[in-house]
């Protein structure tokens, strides 16, 4: 009897597959099964922002960058915090033009100097270093992080963006109102360390 529409017997008793050895059409000859059935893109990456996107992307989605408004409400609350640390040194001035009361200016000056400091290292070295923010940004629900990872920048690397900021002072301070048409609301201290102030209240 003709065999012809029935597919060809297999020796070994079985049928249905190919009598060469090639498995069926649509099944992958090392055993795994079809592209896309995680339901996952395998190009895809988590990104350290919280939401998933292509690694060819450069800003991560789910990420709204601090307003500029934000950014400067964050230094001034920094900046009177730094103020009120320097008192002392202020009134030891005024102290110390008076030779009678000159040794009492002194010491106040220097306490002012070392509150000054200390305050500065703590504020922005350490806290904003670690965290992500500083007394201001916590207050305004501002963080800023690496670029590239979405995390705290450590103390050093935040010490050395400080220094960076004289470069937004130059020339006319345009540097700190980059912000206010740079896609990123990017300074140029920004740029050059990588980092981002991301909107991100704190909780």
């Amino acid at each position: 009897m003709s065999n012809y529409g029935n597919p060809p017997s297999d020796p070994s008793g079985q049928t249905g597959q190919d009598p060469y050895g090639q498995p069926p059409a649509g099944q992958d000859p090392y055993g795994q099964p079809p592209q896309g059935s995680y339901g996952q893109d395998p190009y895809a990456q988590q990104n350290p922002y919280g939401a998933q996107q292509p690694a060819a992307y450069g800003v991560p989605q789910g990420v709204t960058f601090a307003h500029w408004g934000k950014r400067v409400g964050a230094t001034v609350i920094d900046g009177l915090i730094l103020l009120a640390a320097y008192i002392p040194a202020l009134i030891g001035a005024g102290l110390s033009s008076d030779p009678g009361t000159s040794g009492i200016g002194s010491v106040l000056t220097l306490i002012g100097l070392v509150l000054y400091i200390g305050v500065f290292i703590w504020n922005v070295c350490i806290k904003q270093g670690g965290t992500g923010y500083s007394v201001g940004k916590g207050v305004m629900g501002i963080k800023l992080v690496k670029a590239e990872t979405g995390q705290p920048i450590g103390g050093g690397m935040s010490f050395v963006r400080q220094l960076a900021h004289i470069l937004d002072g130059l020339p006319c301070y345009l540097g700190f109102l980059w912000p206010l048409w740079d896609a990123k609301r990017q300074t140029f201290a920004d740029k050059i360390i990588g980092t981002y102030v991301i909107d991100q209240p704190k909780g």
